[in-house]
């Protein structure tokens, strides 16, 4: 039996230390994971002795179908670089070290993450952690360092993941019957849940913060303390992944899903904020009567320019839209203002802690993919020296601002126009995107629903 892991090592867990672990037993397993296209952690499960033998100089490989199939990973038409006519090669899954880490929750585990490279080495366009990592480059020539929080909700139900999938996802038990927002006694209900996952994060490395309810029934959030953007997005995806991980562990299940049902759903709020490369708070300006520097209001006007025509990173499923609901705390208008969770940007803090928070992104975002878009959206602001629109007061959602896209057909045809998009993110990337959104609306459209069956079946 694998020897446990204390929950007070955490990452960064040094390559060196990793030997020792493997040569005395402590580790015996190494998993390498990539993110798709969906921001699920995707890769294999290598065994320890072979991973110190091959895999820690060489990497490992996997199809490049990887960023080329659907949610059931089926392989779909449309993607340059992968299809039935060249063969579905592989890809080299490339170890990046600096993500190295104990994952506590499975026994004798460690986890590694990976950048997608071609069998030449150079870059898979498509990856989205490369997409992020290339937008992260172009701040640092701008002398510029991104500091991102991701605040993920979900919802947790009794049932196990696999009940839930025999019964169709209906019918399933909360594990809240009535709104528990803030509420320290419907938290304590599944507080053996919550403290495992807390636990586990710790373990693996992450910050934790808190954990708090939320309105929809079983809804909760766990909060990270924020850091570097491409940071955040790594430890994101783990934390997705082993959240679930450790609710089918208990017996339970759990959904970050968009919208499960006609209650609040999951967002995903992104804070971001921008530092100068020795720590300087380069957003702030205490003379300015919202504390803003001209550098973070030429960012964030950026955001209100570009977001419209990006809102296929920020929302990237047919689900992802039915948060968009007046008055559920999810974004209709395109408007900023300061502590305001009625407009899609929120501006929060003072000083370093100033930052402005995205409220569009649900809880099926991709954070590499996000991340990218407003960092690209703030950038372009920057360089346009784009001016800030006034702080908008009172309730945004009867404003006349642009609104935020109400489906992914109107999000997939803005982002196909968007000469933005082609030129910050390059061709391939900007069709491959498109091609997704194309298969997701394709597979919807030929489905047949409960919804219309209750509507037409007997009344039709």
């Amino acid at each position: 039996m694998s020897a446990k892991i204390n929950q007070s090592e955490s990452a960064p867990l040094k390559v060196s230390q990793l030997e020792q672990d493997i040569k005395s037993g402590k580790i015996d397993t190494v998993v390498v994971g990539i993110t798709d296209m969906q921001g699920r952690l995707q890769g294999k499960r290598v065994h320890a002795p072979f991973f110190l033998k091959d895999t820690l100089n060489h990497g490992t490989e996997g199809c490049n179908y990887l960023l080329a199939v659907d949610v059931d990973m089926n392989t779909v038409a449309g993607y340059a670089m992968s299809s039935w006519d060249s063969g579905y090669g592989d890809m080299v899954m490339a170890p990046d070290y600096d993500t190295l880490r104990y994952i506590p929750w499975l026994p004798g585990t460690a986890m590694v993450l990976a950048d997608l490279q071609k069998l030449d080495h150079t870059d898979v366009n498509p990856s989205p952690r490369q997409i992020l990592k290339k937008q992260i480059d172009r701040l640092k020539e701008m002398k510029l360092v991104p500091y991102v929080g991701t605040e993920l909700e979900f919802i947790v139900f009794k049932d196990t993941f696999e009940e839930a999938w025999d019964n169709g996802y209906k019918d399933l038990i909360p594990a809240n019957q009535y709104n528990v927002d803030y509420s320290l006694l419907g938290t304590s209900r599944v507080e053996g849940l919550l403290r495992a996952i807390r636990l586990g994060m710790d373990g693996a490395g992450m910050e934790v913060e808190s954990a708090k309810g939320e309105c929809n029934l079983g809804q909760h959030e766990i909060a990270f303390r924020f850091t570097n953007a491409l940071t955040t997005a790594d430890q994101h995806v783990i934390y997705k992944l082993g959240a679930k991980e450790i609710a089918s562990d208990q017996g339970m299940s759990l959904t970050f899903m968009a919208k499960f049902n006609e209650r609040e759903g999951n967002s995903c709020h992104i804070h971001l904020s921008v530092r100068g490369l020795n720590d300087e708070a380069v957003m702030a300006d205490d003379k300015d009567p919202q504390g803003l520097s001209e550098l973070a209001k030429s960012f964030m006007a950026g955001q209100l320019k570009y977001m419209r025509e990006m809102t296929l990173f920020f929302a990237p499923n047919i689900n992802s839209y039915k948060r968009y609901v007046e008055g559920s705390f999810a974004p209709t208008a395109m408007k900023w203002g300061r502590d305001n969770r009625t407009c899609a940007i929120r501006l929060v803090g003072k000083g370093h802690s100033l930052r402005f928070e995205n409220r569009v992104p649900g809880g099926d975002v991709n954070p590499y993919l996000a991340e990218a878009a407003m960092i690209a959206a703030g950038i372009a602001g920057v360089e346009e020296g784009l001016k800030l629109e006034p702080a908008f007061e009172g309730n945004a959602y009867v404003s006349d601002a642009p609104r935020v896209p109400s489906t992914l057909e109107k999000s997939a045809e803005l982002w196909a126009q968007s000469q933005f998009v082609e030129k910050v993110f390059g061709a391939e990337v900007k069709q491959h995107y498109l091609n997704m959104a194309n298969i997701e609306i394709a597979a919807f459209n030929k489905s047949i629903t409960d919804w219309e069956r209750f509507r037409s079946f007997e009344r039709m």
